[in-house]
């Protein structure tokens, strides 16, 4: 029973605490005077905001999820067949993780402008934007899951006939899951920023879109709006995620809420 308590005051308690904090050092700053209301609008302004452009919002907000999920989707697909080939070829494995870190290494706000000068305005760009963002933690998570597998519980596989289909399937995808879902989790994150960020170079909606409109109308309270609702849509998607890993990595008796 303290046990569970402790819990629910690390993991609620403790971090509403903070977040209360910073609203409340928010609001003493804009009623300090020391940042023009114009610039820095009081937290209740911009849940106001919110809720009076929360139809503009939500539509942009489609608009942004289709990419991040499409991108996403691709990145895990590239990152899982990158992965596999690592751990299936040495020389993969070899030349493959370099060149995996040199993709990482290129701003996105840098290459993002040359995508969309490739493949124009529509969804497209900001679909292998996503991609291009989220495919890295996928593969090195994956391919340090299944290089973690236990040798003996292979060895074990091969003695019982076991072929390399079945040691995959069987021991070495299980034993990566969670190192899987610790890379969705940043990748999920990089997802929503790489479509807002491919929104700021060029497209006809999404909230990076909406963004940019309300900073050149000077509403910054309907900006903060939307920045904040981006933040509240990264953590609604990471608990999403979190409560699929308890789901899926059931044998894990240490994987909880």
């Amino acid at each position: 029973m303290k046990k569970r308590s402790l819990n629910i005051i690390y993991k609620i308690v403790v971090p509403a605490a903070f977040i209360g904090c910073f609203f409340l050092i928010w609001e003493i700053v804009c009623l300090s005077g020391k940042v023009p209301a114009v610039i820095l609008p009081t937290p209740k302004q911009t849940f106001e905001a919110f809720f009076s452009r929360s139809d503009q919002i939500m539509k942009h907000t489609g608009i942004t999820l289709a990419e991040a999920f499409g991108g996403l989707a691709g990145g895990i697909a590239t990152g899982f067949v990158l992965a596999l080939l690592m751990d299936a070829f040495k020389l993969c494995r070899h030349g493959f993780k370099p060149l995996l870190v040199i993709t990482q290494t290129i701003p996105t706000i840098v290459i993002a402008p040359l995508i969309v000068l490739w493949l124009g305005y529509d969804i497209a760009p900001k679909i292998l934007l996503v991609a291009l963002t989220t495919f890295f933690p996928i593969a090195i998570g994956l391919s340090d899951g299944y290089a973690q597998t236990d040798p003996d519980m292979i060895d074990l596989m091969r003695s019982m006939g076991a072929n390399r289909l079945k040691i995959f399937w069987f021991v070495k995808l299980p034993n990566a899951l969670p190192n899987f879902f610790s890379a969705m989790k940043i990748s999920t994150t990089y997802a929503i920023v790489g479509a807002v960020i491919s929104e700021w170079v060029g497209a006809l909606g999404g909230l990076g879109y909406y963004i940019l409109r309300m900073q050149n109308m000077y509403a910054y309270d309907v900006m903060f709006a939307t920045i904040f609702w981006i933040i509240l849509l990264s953590l609604l998607l990471l608990l999403v995620l979190e409560t699929v890993k308890i789901c899926v990595i059931r044998w894990n008796k240490q994987e909880k809420l």
